[in-house]
């Protein structure tokens, strides 16, 4: 009973003393003598009571008398040296802290969930997390936040800034920096980028790879993801200078894809931070004349002011470029 009077009071002091439970009997009930009761029925005294909640003893025994005319119940036996539960007061009150321990815990969670100590935030990843910044930051993130869950997905990169604008995802780490119209982005880091070759390619030798050395290859892409995006740079490199390049596009995932470099099917780009993921067969080496390297950047909406979002926002600028403010 003492921790549910605890939690009665902690809800009590932050909201107005004339709230209301929900009951059949409406405003007749204020909250605040639902106290009072569980302070009395916890010290079977009222002066007792009354100091416990730091007001006056008049007013706890004003409060329980009208509290007992509202319900049409005699709730204590006034005794010289204090009082006693009747036994429709035992019932009563024993439901009554019931009800506030689920009150005082559903105060308490969303507290937690409005600070950002608590809930879920919906991620959508376009880069590895076997290592690099993205790795790290999620890894941080973590720890920092332990009882927020993480939900991360990977996706069509065209449906992306859709089902953020929807409030079906959170965030969304993307490569490039996407017109996000009515969402926000920001670029956060880079990566070099790579080519997976077979291991026993003939450019696998090579410290490097030029563009031009890749012209008569065929290469392999995602249909989903950042497929789709792969596909239109390695056209956008070559196209202009060699003959069209041969893409073949397979609906898999990333692994399986790399699974396919490895068995000779063809070759693939990737960015720094998949090339620290082990994959058997294939090597990874980097385009070196390739102008700029990978930019990623964070997709979120404006209107999702969710605290844990903010949290990560905030920790992902810090990383990106060590300024102490977070992103608003």
């Amino acid at each position: 009973m003492r921790r549910v009077v605890t939690g009665l009071r902690n809800v009590h002091n932050a909201r107005s003393p004339d709230a209301v439970t929900l009951s059949p009997l409406g405003s007749r009930i204020p909250l605040v003598s639902l106290i009072h009761a569980l302070a009395v029925a916890e010290h079977l005294n009222f002066r007792h009571a009354a100091s416990a909640l730091g007001v006056s003893q008049s007013s706890v025994s004003t409060r329980i008398k009208q509290l007992e005319q509202d319900l049409g119940i005699l709730l204590f036996e006034r005794r010289h040296r204090g009082v006693r539960l009747t036994e429709a007061g035992q019932h009563f009150l024993k439901h009554v802290a019931t009800g506030i321990e689920h009150l005082d815990h559903a105060v308490r969670t969303a507290g937690t969930i409005a600070r950002g100590e608590r809930g879920r935030l919906r991620v959508r990843l376009y880069s590895s997390i076997a290592a690099g910044f993205l790795a790290e930051l999620l890894g941080q993130f973590r720890e920092l936040h332990p009882a927020v869950d993480l939900q991360i997905t990977e996706g069509r990169a065209r449906d992306t800034i859709r089902e953020v604008r929807e409030a079906r995802l959170d965030v969304a780490f993307v490569v490039g920096v996407p017109p996000a119209g009515d969402c926000h982005s920001k670029p956060l880091w880079k990566e070099a980028l790579l080519v997976a070759l077979r291991e026993r390619h003939a450019l696998a030798e090579m410290e490097g790879v030029k563009w031009a050395e890749l012209a008569d290859e065929t290469f392999v892409t995602r249909g989903g993801g950042v497929g789709p995006q792969v596909h239109d740079h390695i056209v956008r490199r070559l196209a202009e200078h060699w003959s069209q390049p041969r893409i073949q596009r397979f609906d898999v995932e990333r692994d399986t894809l790399m699974s396919m470099v490895a068995q000779g099917y063809g070759i693939t780009l990737a960015s720094e931070a998949a090339a620290q993921a082990s994959f058997p067969g294939v090597v990874f080496r980097p385009v070196l004349d390739e102008p700029e390297p990978i930019t990623f950047s964070a997709l979120w909406s404006p209107h999702n002011r969710s605290q844990a979002l903010l949290h990560l926002l905030a920790l992902a600028q810090r990383k990106s470029d060590g300024k102490s403010s977070g992103i608003r």
